[in-house]
């Protein structure tokens, strides 16, 4: 009916007379790719006329709907017939098509800005792909290399500045929806005897069905640009022959920067599904030794850091069962680390991850949630510890009669949790974990019993390391200008271990009312707060 509404139209007004406002323009822009898509089909397709079409309906608005910039991109960008074996070649034509996406999204809100990026992201990781199977001379390789990481430096910048600008507006967690099925638009970069899947290569095939489930909201299709940008910048420090511990500790400071840099709740989440896998998407790139390590520094990024865009008045927002499948999930997370490095025999680094979720807010949120759906005749029921293993434990008892915890997406995690937590029941109990303190490096701080003259003054020292170490790292994303200031301590440290659980809040602070500026000010570090190492037997069992 609705096309038959544009035809008659059409009948008495030229095509190109038709204003392109409000239902003619859905109606132009739908028909234009379903028409584009039944091209792309034919022996021998003909894109130029599709070229303008798209122009149009891209100049036609302001804040163009995401799919005529899309469009637009990948005709333009296929029609300009770049070279396709050269690696410097091919990393100056994926420029090329960077500042041609990032020119035709200037107007449009910050989220499309960066959805818009995966076409680019897909070009540099072929190349990259490429060029890791290539036998180049080391010199061509290293200048290959600095080509590439230059130019995902730059992308992950623009996305920096994209993501500031939008802490103003919504967070960064909420956008709008596309008017075409994302299937539909990989099409078009895409040849069709390829998976759709492969358009985002760094992504997990759960955080992919994700955009399904979202109806192509556009800003978890930011997130999931910045997690894959996220995920190629690491890869590549790789590289580097920097020796192993110094890379660990270089790429966890870089990973805390950038996810507090970024404020962005999706990224968090697509890096907290993307953990519950048992490989990151990241094989085609990375040794398994290598993958091995990353995984380590993103459970230090993900569990030892309580960020502040995840607390709930960041998040309002957001559907409130969205947020508690979200913590469901930080919850099998770190039980699956905790019960990994034990399993490796790194107590230390299961120590730090059951203190870190004992004493954040993710813990004590969960027991709200599930306490405030607790019958009063059944609120004698608690929780026998706040170690991640006990309170699975509790969730799985309630569950067992009858209050649903954990919803459909995590039905296969949950019969896994079963088994796990039955078979550990079975077996002769665990050994303590280790209470002797943490590395230094693994909880960020640590204050043993030292005097209390010298209290302030190493508190001093060790803010001003991790503030310097947090906004070194966090300048690799941008040339912006960026400032840090050290947060202040006054608490006096008792006998008793303590650790010092540091919030991070880079926060953005924007040169002029709608410019896209720099994401640290002179607030950068939150205050940190003291709790006493709640380890227990309940919780350690």
């Amino acid at each position: 009916m609705a096309l038959a509404l544009i035809d008659s139209k059409s009948s008495s007004i030229p095509a190109n007379l038709i204003p392109l406002i409000g239902e003619n323009y859905d109606l132009k822009l739908t028909q234009s790719i379903q028409n584009l898509l039944v091209e792309i089909h034919k022996e021998n397709p003909k894109f130029s006329h599709f070229i303008q079409v798209f122009y149009d309906l891209m100049q036609a608005q302001v804040d163009p709907p995401l799919e005529s910039i899309w469009v637009y991109a990948a005709l333009t960008f296929r029609s300009r017939n770049h070279p396709k074996e050269d690696p410097l070649n091919r990393i100056s034509a994926a420029k090329d098509l960077f500042q041609l996406v990032s020119a035709c999204s200037a107007s449009v809100s910050s989220l499309k800005s960066i959805a818009l990026l995966a076409p680019v992201v897909y070009e540099v990781y072929n190349v990259v792909v490429d060029l890791f199977k290539r036998d180049l001379s080391l010199k061509a390789e290293k200048k290959v290399m600095k080509a590439v990481q230059n130019l995902v430096g730059v992308v992950l910048g623009y996305a920096n500045v994209c993501s500031c600008k939008d802490l103003g507006e919504n967070d960064g967690s909420t956008g709008s929806s596309l008017i075409t099925p994302f299937a539909d638009l990989i099409r078009v970069w895409m040849n069709s005897n390829e998976g759709s899947e492969f358009f985002l290569p760094l992504v997990s095939s759960d955080v992919f069905r994700g955009l399904s489930e979202r109806e192509g909201d556009v800003g978890y299709l930011a997130g999931v640009v910045i997690a894959e940008v996220f995920l190629l910048k690491l890869c590549l420090n790789f590289k580097l022959g920097t020796s192993t511990k110094e890379l660990e500790m270089e790429l966890r400071t870089w990973a805390i920067a950038s996810i507090t840099g970024f404020q962005n709740f999706n990224l968090f989440e697509v890096l907290v599904r993307m953990l519950l896998e048992k490989t990151l998407p990241v094989t085609s790139l990375l040794s398994s030794e290598d993958e091995v390590l990353l995984r380590q520094v993103l459970y230090d990024a993900i569990i030892l850091v309580e960020y502040s865009f995840l607390n709930p008045e960041r998040v309002i927002h957001l559907p409130a069962e969205h947020m508690k499948s979200i913590a469901m999930k930080r919850l099998i997370v770190t039980h699956e680390a905790v019960e990994y490095f034990r399993e490796h025999g790194d107590q230390r680094r299961a120590i730090s991850y059951v203190t870190a979720f004992s004493s954040s807010q993710l813990s004590s949120q969960i027991i709200k949630w599930v306490k405030n759906q607790i019958p009063e005749e059944d609120s004698a029921i608690r929780s026998k510890g706040t170690s991640p293993k006990a309170l699975i434990k509790w969730l799985l008892n309630l569950e067992d009669h009858g209050l649903r915890v954990f919803d459909d997406s995590m039905e296969n995690f949950r019969t896994k949790l079963v088994h796990e937590m039955s078979k550990s029941d079975s077996e002769k109990p665990a050994s303590k974990l280790d209470s002797k303190k943490v590395d230094d490096d693994l909880l960020f701080y640590i204050d043993n019993n030292v005097d209390k003259e010298h209290a302030d003054e190493e508190n001093e020292k060790v803010n001003e390391s991790m503030s310097a170490a947090l906004v070194a790292a966090a300048h690799t994303m941008t040339s912006s200008e960026k400032r840090g200031r050290k947060r202040k301590e006054g608490k006096t440290p008792e006998k008793k271990e303590k650790i010092k659980f540091v919030k991070y809040d880079l926060r953005c602070n924007s040169d002029s009312a709608g410019g896209r500026s720099s994401f640290i000010n002179n607030d950068s570090l939150n205050s940190g707060s003291e709790v006493e190492n709640p380890l227990s037997d309940e919780d350690t069992e």
